[in-house]
């Protein structure tokens, strides 16, 4: 009785243990099929474009804003946002 007890307990533990290994392990290659690479490649070429024009954007309303603040303190004209035109001989 003890015997068949503890074979039966053995049997399972490893037939759970295989089955957990085999759906492990085709989530892994699943993981890192080309198509989920390329997804994921995708996805985080997206997410650092829309950072760089983000950071591009914070950057151009810095340097308006400490422009605006160095022609404040030095008593200058507020500038249109196109260039100066040269000035006439």
């Amino acid at each position: 009785m003890k015997r068949g007890f503890w074979v039966a307990l053995g049997l399972g533990a490893g037939a759970t243990g295989a089955i957990l290994a085999s759906r492990w392990t085709k989530k892994q290659a699943q993981r890192v099929a080309p198509q989920s690479l390329a997804r994921e490649a995708k996805g985080g070429l997206l997410d650092f474009s829309k950072l760089v024009s983000e950071s591009i954007q914070e950057g151009k309303q810095a340097m308006a804003d400490r422009e605006a603040q160095l022609r404040a303190d030095n008593d200058l004209p507020v500038s249109s946002g196109e260039p100066d035109e040269p000035p006439a001989a």
